[in-house]
């Protein structure tokens, strides 16, 4: 073994660039798989960061201004939901729905305070079910409760901005901040982990309609479906949609009357586009390792022919086929493997160092993770890429080392 790479490292020594170049080749067929790989996987992750607080099956349905005149009523009419509206999705849509939830924003409430701190943020009314499909992680307390909602509790959750701003070091739990000058009681606070910036404030939404003057109005319904195909679940959203036109009095083919967003579809057009993207990547990634594993092979060809001399004499001193195949093989496939291992290294050292790059400036701008976040590529994946192309290198370096054990002593020998 110990004289085999001996005789290796003797034979790569005689023609270190030709030997650098070829392991090049190699090493950066491998480095740039894992480094398309890795970028591939990057992207994909800030895509489904972009989805990662909002339920998959979910449909957002808000109201907007009528465009066709109906049933004789003028185009350019508002549509508002109201109680009536959730309470007709929820006995209508029982087998199809799994959560839903009206959604009351206060426009214009005034300013939050607590003690001397005051800010202006985004104020909700929202009902249990909704932490369903707006997924938040609680840091502290609990969500909103049905006996919040039966009972009108003046009670509120709020998002970990809007704690350090208005508490700065205080625990937030048990204390009241002001709403337009109505006291609510803080009792949990929470991340959202889409936007984690967002200076977000939940209430009731019963208690929001009561104290602020909502009546029984809501401006948007969420709902979380049963669906678990996108066919599934444009099935219910046109359901949905045609049932709430019918009771709004809205022309069948007014697009504008309302707007459903589907998370669902949204979501799987996404990944259809990470799926054309992995396979141009791994094709780009193949193509350039079997342009290194061509180097190779001819490399050994041309090591074959310039060791000819050489080789006759071995063959003449008694040296067998095979010791001759195994020759040419075990230079082929230490190239390979040498190579491949740095190529892999390096390419999975760039992706941890940039992953952690990524993590730390995501702590200051968030907004990282919805874009580029988590670049690495798959350990499994790495090692068995290196193993295909160790694989390969025995493969190419095949058909010249056949050539090799074919050569006849007296003609190795003959003066050219």
């Amino acid at each position: 073994m110990f004289n085999s790479l001996q005789e290796i490292f003797s034979t790569l020594k005689q023609n270190k660039l030709r030997a650098i170049m070829t392991g090049f080749s190699v090493a950066w067929g491998i480095f740039m798989l894992i480094l398309l790989l890795g970028s591939g996987n990057g992207l994909q992750n800030g895509m489904e960061n972009n989805f990662r607080g909002t339920a998959k099956n979910a449909l957002w349905i808000w109201s907007r201004q009528t465009q066709l005149s109906y049933d004789g009523l003028q185009a350019g009419r508002r549509i508002q939901f109201t109680d009536e509206d959730y309470d007709m999705l929820v006995n209508h849509f029982k087998d199809d729905i799994s959560d839903i939830s009206g959604r009351f924003r206060l426009w214009g409430s005034g300013t939050v305070t607590y003690k001397n701190e005051y800010g202006d943020y985004s104020l909700e009314g929202v009902m249990p079910e909704f932490k369903n499909i707006q997924i938040v992680d609680m840091e502290q307390g609990r969500y909103i409760n049905e006996p919040d909602i039966q009972q009108f509790r003046k009670v509120a959750i709020i998002s970990v901005p809007v704690k350090k701003a208005l508490f700065k070091e205080e625990d937030p739990i048990g204390k009241y901040i002001h709403i337009d000058k109505v006291p609510f009681k803080v009792v949990g606070t929470f991340i959202n982990p889409e936007r984690r910036d967002d200076e977000q404030i939940y209430i009731p939404v019963k208690t929001a309609q009561r104290v602020f003057n909502g009546s029984n109005k809501l401006n948007e319904l969420a709902v979380a479906t049963n669906a678990l195909t996108v066919a599934e679940n444009k099935r219910v959203e046109e359901a949905i949609r045609t049932t709430l036109m019918k009771k709004h009095r809205i022309a069948p083919d007014d697009k504008q009357a309302l707007g459903i967003w589907n998370t669902l579809e949204h979501f799987k057009q996404a990944q259809g586009v990470f799926t054309g993207i992995r396979i141009f990547v791994w094709v780009i990634g193949i193509m350039t390792i079997i342009a290194g594993i061509v180097g190779v092979s001819n490399i050994m060809i041309i090591l074959v022919k310039e060791r000819t001399k050489e080789l006759g004499i071995r063959k003449a001193i008694g040296a067998t086929p095979w010791s001759v195949i195994r020759l040419v093989l075990s230079e082929s496939v230490f190239i390979t493997t040498l190579s491949g291992f740095f190529g892999l290294v390096a390419g999975m050292g760039l992706m941890a160092a940039i992953s952690m790059v990524l993590q730390s400036a995501a702590q200051s701008n968030p907004s990282i993770e919805s874009t580029f976040y988590n670049p690495s590529a798959n350990l499994s994946v790495a090692v068995s890429a290196l193993v295909v192309l160790i694989v390969a290198g025995l493969i190419a370096g095949y058909v010249p080392a056949r050539r090799a054990s074919a050569i006849k002593p007296i003609e190795a020998l003959h003066d050219e």
